[in-house]
């Protein structure tokens, strides 16, 4: 870590030397080769900037992965777009199989206690998620999605710092089509899943469907358990998607579209490996990193659903104004067993409860020379919890409350063409959010669960609740955005800007004490890219950049001579900085042989975390280290076309590398070694365009990775030995990615 500043330097002289070349050889190859021929390329549309542009025209390091691509490599879940993204983790996190933990450029956040934001956004046509509970996405009839890294705030907001994500929902036309699909592989996976449209009124009006049962048995087992009749699967999967969608064009200006959607998620609850005998019971680590114990009921819930409707006018050529209305809400009972022992050593049973609502008013232009975005939005939510932890099989510490927020924003985006090669981009945002948060905090000397009938035969009686923290508290902020374009030529597009983010303020969720609230984090981020294409057949898009990070949300436990107190406090007391590469590469060898490659470096650490001692602050910043974030990612994938007499097939093949990197970001003892995932897949379409078929087999050397942990260990003596931390155990616990696992989807479209 003390050698970062040093790498540094050395790293931006060698990137600044590389994308020197890729300019120089780009130059060459345009003037040698036309712009355009019949085979290569495939032009890819996005909405980065929230309007529809080619991906080579967008000034931002954006990675966008459509639908035959997602059928092709057979992916499933968000979660497996980290592959094709630089610089990119998406996991999903301890515990649950649907909570999302996603870090871009070394930005995120781990926790997913409500009333800590997220620090990368997640969106669905154009509808901000605002929990992490539920993101956990199964890729249902999507057009494409699109991981926008680096700060967005001028036009997506707060909670963008890292990136965003979007979804984008298929948009209908044509003729009525019904699409019929099945799913099949071991570990007893089973999918179906059925999408429809219907013309009501022929080019007018639209009614469209998508449902999904996704079903698969665990990867391990609950080798104990304290209770009777338990699910004793482990990894598994249980879950009900559904969305229902109506388009209305009135007329060639106008446009509606109503959109409604509902996840049940009845997955088991997560089970965590021992890394560390327990020295409390007596039971073993399991032979199987997907094996666990636990002293809490298996049962787990997600429910999602929320609606929305855009309303898009088109007054000319140049002008057009929209409208996106949308409301979402989430009901999560949990259940975390941190120990994961049959001993309720330390147990969290836990409920959240969120419910948002947002209105977005947009007026655009795009004229000669001239382009902008522009809008007003609202956002009002409130994310409630209430969780027991259960510890030394005695003791319950209750919390509880909710950390609502009102937000009103202004932004403006636009570009403008002083020559024909040179170009400007100017944007910025003013953010007003009012917070107000209560939080209660009570000690019962029994095990208590937030609800009757959690377990059997429990009923909650009319227990105190001591509110300790009510507080309000608003901020504004103005995030700005400035860059410059020069277009070599059609083919090829040099860039840099700088851009601001902030994630939002909050209050502490486990406040013991009315502390105050901790401000918006924020981040400022240089970038310097270049996109070009040459000969048609190759497409290089390089970035480089360099990030700041500044006023982190941390929380720090405060020393107490009762072992049953853990007073947790947040502060503004983190700063960390990055630097980095990335490079994705797309080659047409032929017609029928592309290959593609995705390569993210990047150097970060905490330059300063200030911590009370007692008598002063000190900084303690080598105890930090940026979890989440391995210096190196890398893909390496290829398509193989191939035509026959009984219909045409498309073989694909990807190596994903991600490097080493920490599991903890304060006091890590779990470090994840570099390891790479092996996929591979053949599709086959019919000649008349009505069956598919497709076979992939996905981590084919069966590499067991972590992808989240717990550490509530004391750490190690000067021996080495591990000493009790919270709950009196040596409690260090690890969460693993999908073994290797082969499935066959057939498909029926009529």
């Amino acid at each position: 870590m003390k050698q970062h500043s040093t790498n540094k330097s050395y790293l931006a002289l060698a990137i600044a030397a590389a994308l020197t070349s890729s300019v120089t050889l780009a130059e060459e190859a345009a003037d040698a080769s036309p712009a355009v021929q019949e085979k290569g390329l495939e032009r890819i549309e996005v909405t980065a900037r929230k309007s529809l542009e080619t991906l080579q025209s967008v000034p931002v390091a954006v990675t966008s992965i459509g639908s035959d691509q997602l059928d092709q490599n057979g992916i499933s879940v968000m979660t497996e777009i980290q592959q094709f993204s630089p610089n990119t983790t998406l996991q999903s996190s301890r515990g649950t199989n649907s909570t999302l933990t996603a870090f871009i450029r070394g930005v995120g956040q781990e926790d997913p206690l409500w009333g800590y934001e997220p620090g990368v956004g997640i969106y669905i046509d154009d509808v901000y998620i605002a929990r992490p509970q539920g993101a956990v996405l199964d890729i249902v009839d999507i057009e494409r999605v699109e991981v926008l890294r680096g700060p967005q705030g001028s036009l997506y907001g707060k909670n963008t710092i890292g990136g965003a994500i979007k979804y984008v929902t298929k948009k209908m036309s044509g003729e009525m089509e019904f699409d019929l699909q099945a799913t099949f592989g071991n570990y007893g996976r089973q999918d179906y899943k059925i999408a429809g449209k219907l013309p009501v009124v022929e080019e007018k009006l639209y009614f469209g469907f998508a449902l999904a049962s996704l079903t698969r048995d665990g990867y391990g087992e609950f080798l104990e358990s304290a209770l009777p009749n338990q699910d004793t699967e482990n990894y598994n999967k249980d879950v009900f998607a559904g969305r229902f969608t109506v388009e209305f064009e009135p007329t060639d200006d106008l446009f509606f579209r109503f959109n409604y959607d509902k996840t049940v998620d009845d997955s088991n609850a997560k089970g965590g490996y021992r890394l560390l005998p327990s020295i409390v019971t007596d039971a073993p680590v399991p032979d199987s990193v997907y094996d666990s114990y636990t002293s809490l009921p298996t049962k787990n819930l997600v429910e999602n659903e929320g609606w929305s409707l855009t309303a898009e006018y088109y007054i000319n050529d140049d002008w057009s104004v929209k409208s996106v209305t949308a409301a979402r809400e989430n009901y999560s009972p949990t259940n975390i067993d941190f120990d994961n022992t049959p001993l309720q050593i330390f147990d969290v049973p836990a409920i959240y409860d969120d419910e948002q609502f947002s209105q977005e008013f947009q007026l655009n232009y795009n004229g000669e020379g001239l382009s902008f975005v522009s809008g007003l939005y609202y956002f009002d939510s409130e994310s409630c919890g209430h969780y027991d932890a259960i510890i030394f099989q005695s003791l319950t510490a209750d919390k509880g409350g909710c950390n609502s927020s009102e937000s009103i924003a202004a932004y403006a985006q636009g570009s403008y063409n002083v020559t024909d090669k040179l170009s400007f981009t100017l944007g910025a945002r003013y953010t007003e959010e009012e917070k107000v948060a209560n939080v209660t905090s009570d000690l019962y000397f029994s095990i208590e669960y937030p609800e009757s009938g959690w377990i059997p035969d429990y009923t909650r009686g009319d227990l105190p609740q001591t509110e300790v923290l009510n507080g309000d508290k608003t901020w504004s902020r103005f995030t700005p955005k400035v860059g410059v374009e020069y277009q070599v030529d059609e083919d090829m597009m040099l860039f840099a800007s700088y851009s601001q983010g902030f994630k939002s303020g909050t209050f502490n969720p486990r406040a013991t004490t009315n502390e105050p609230a901790v401000n918006p984090e924020i981040v400022d981020s240089i970038e310097l890219g270049i996109k070009s294409e040459w000969f048609d057949q190759l497409r290089v898009n390089a970035t480089i950049f360099a990030l700041e990070h500044k006023d982190r949300q941390y929380k720090s436990v405060v020393p107490n001579e009762d072992p049953t107190v853990l007073d947790s406090r947040l502060g503004n007391i983190g700063q960390s900085e990055g630097m980095g590469l990335e490079l994705e590469v797309e080659y047409a060898a032929t017609e029928a042989l592309h290959f593609n490659f995705a390569f993210g470096y990047i150097d970060t650490e905490f330059t300063e975390v200030l911590s009370w001692n007692g008598t002063e602050y000190e900084d303690i910043s080598d105890t930090y280290t940026v979890a989440n974030t391995p210096d190196t990612t890398a893909n390496l994938g290829v398509t193989y076309d191939i035509e026959t007499s009984v219909g045409s097939f498309v073989a694909n093949a990807n190596y994903y590398y991600r490097g080493e990197y920490d599991l903890v970001e304060v006091g890590n003892v779990l470090t994840q070694d570099a390891y790479g995932l092996l996929n591979l897949g053949i599709n086959w379409y019919s000649t008349d365009g009505d069956w598919t078929a497709a076979l992939h087999w996905k981590n084919i050397t069966d590499e067991e990775y972590m992808v989240g942990a717990y550490n509530f260990t004391g750490g190690q003596d000067d021996d080495g030995n591990w000493l009790p931390g919270f709950g009196g155990d040596t409690t260090l616990i690890g969460y693993y990615g999908d073994p290797s696992t082969v499935s066959l989807t057939i498909g029926y479209s009529f």
